[in-house]
């Protein structure tokens, strides 16, 4: 009797393709793009709050980190002092600091707000801080022999030389405003994106959270976008610090 061995069976493939997953795993594109005419997600409201959060407390962040970088520099003693304790904020993992958020300013925009500014506030100091300190040590002591005061240096000298690296800062901010919105309507929050995003996962409603996130990557592409615009107004290609030599 002649013994023959059967060739094995090949396993089926077909099951691990995306096209076969099931609908909670992967949505279609189709099924993504519906989710946009279902009134119950209210997406252009919970856009504008989103919206709101991260471009205020990102200008916040500007405003306030252009302005303590300034301060530092005309102060030692406040940056001896002040520079190490924010540095060592800046460490603490921000969702850590939810808990607290909540009980000082509640659930809300404010708070969403207030951790879209502190996330990319810290960035844009130190960075600021830095640009501050490149100018020419000679044509700062040039313009104080010429009677030059302190705000005229910083004005006509140390921010345009700064512009650089305040726009180096500003477009890593503005990816961590982003970042910062969302952890606060995670943590805090009963309107937005995020916690649309946190609403549907309850009912693994995977379509509804694609979009969400596609949303929130829109609003983060415009935002950088916008710096990269006014980049290119105020700051020559030449001087930017991507374009400077190593």
């Amino acid at each position: 009797m002649h013994d023959t061995a059967s060739a094995p069976s090949e396993p089926k493939q077909h099951a691990l393709l995306p096209e076969n997953w099931p609908s909670f795993i992967l949505p279609s594109p189709g099924d993504t793009i519906m989710t946009l005419f279902d009134p119950g997600y209210q997406w252009g409201y919970n856009t504008f709050i989103t919206a709101t959060e991260i471009f205020l407390g990102y200008a916040l962040a500007i405003a306030i980190g252009v302005l303590t970088a300034m301060i530092f520099t005309w102060f030692r003693l406040v940056r001896a002092t002040l520079l190490p304790l924010f540095i060592t904020i800046s460490m603490i993992p921000k969702v850590a600091l939810g808990p607290l958020l909540i009980v000082w300013f509640g659930y809300g925009v404010s708070t969403n707000i207030f951790f879209a500014f502190l996330i990319s506030f810290f960035p844009i100091l130190i960075t600021t801080a830095r640009g501050l300190r490149e100018v020419e040590p000679d044509l700062l002591d040039l313009v104080r022999a010429l009677k030059g005061t302190r705000w005229k240096i910083f004005i006509k000298i140390q921010l345009p030389g700064a512009l650089p690296y305040i726009f180096s800062a500003m477009k890593v901010g503005a990816i961590l405003a982003v970042a910062g919105a969302i952890v606060g309507e995670f943590v805090a929050s009963s309107e937005g994106l995020g916690y649309l995003m946190i609403q549907v996962q309850s009912t693994l409603d995977t379509a509804a959270m694609f979009m969400a996130v596609l949303l929130l990557s829109l609003l983060g592409v415009a935002l950088f976008g916008l710096v990269l615009f006014l980049e290119k107004l105020f700051v020559v290609k030449d001087a930017r610090l991507e374009q400077a030599p190593s």
